[in-house]
């Protein structure tokens, strides 16, 4: 008995891997089916290469210089943020560490003269410097959100570039019922064989 078990599932495999043999060369020429033929290694030489949309986006740009070019001004962009972003950051962390720090230390003052004295100090300088960084601050959040709006229609972009393409794969690629049927008999089968069977 165990034998037969055995093979049920072995047939299986040998069943499926012979149909799709038979079943994989697309009919419609389409990104995903190039993208799905790439190695690994190519894909880890790729700009994006962690989820589907953005492999076949990808697979597209190889072959249209308009997206390419068009990638190219996203990621400057993207980097040009960073570097930017970095002259600043060093000088908000470090006074913000500062006041921070000047706030805890003077807490622990036991004369309360000389606590409420330099806790004021504290706080007039803490609210010259918020005064003198407002308009950099705010122009971050303004840089900040151009920046989310850009990443957001080019997302929409590449969803909607890509969609065509993986219904083009679908197509080509069309799911029947055929191989399944044909299975199920077998497997119905040898259910009622079994199921016949007498210890």
């Amino acid at each position: 008995m165990k034998k037969t078990f055995i093979t049920v599932p072995l047939f299986f495999i040998l069943f499926s891997c012979t149909e799709n043999r038979s079943g994989n060369k697309p009919l419609i020429e389409n990104a995903v089916d190039q993208t799905n033929s790439f190695s690994k290694g190519s894909f880890e030489s790729s700009r994006y290469d962690d989820n589907m949309v953005d492999r076949i986006y990808s697979n597209l740009m190889k072959n249209d210089k308009e997206l390419s070019a068009l990638d190219d001004k996203i990621l400057n962009i993207q980097e040009g943020k960073r570097k930017i972003l970095e002259q600043y950051e060093p000088v908000f962390n470090t006074s913000d560490a500062y006041y921070r720090d000047a706030g805890n230390q003077s807490s622990n003052i036991t004369d309360s003269l000389l606590k409420h004295g330099i806790e004021n100090e504290i706080t007039v300088s803490a609210e010259k410097y918020r005064v003198k960084v407002k308009t950099v601050k705010a122009l971050i959040l303004r840089l900040t959100g151009n920046m989310q709006k850009v990443n957001n229609l080019y997302t929409v972009f590449k969803i909607r570039k890509t969609l065509p393409e993986i219904e083009k794969y679908q197509q080509a690629h069309l799911l029947k019922p055929d191989s399944l049927e044909l299975f199920i008999r077998k497997q119905e089968r040898l259910i009622n064989e079994l199921t016949q069977l007498k210890p």
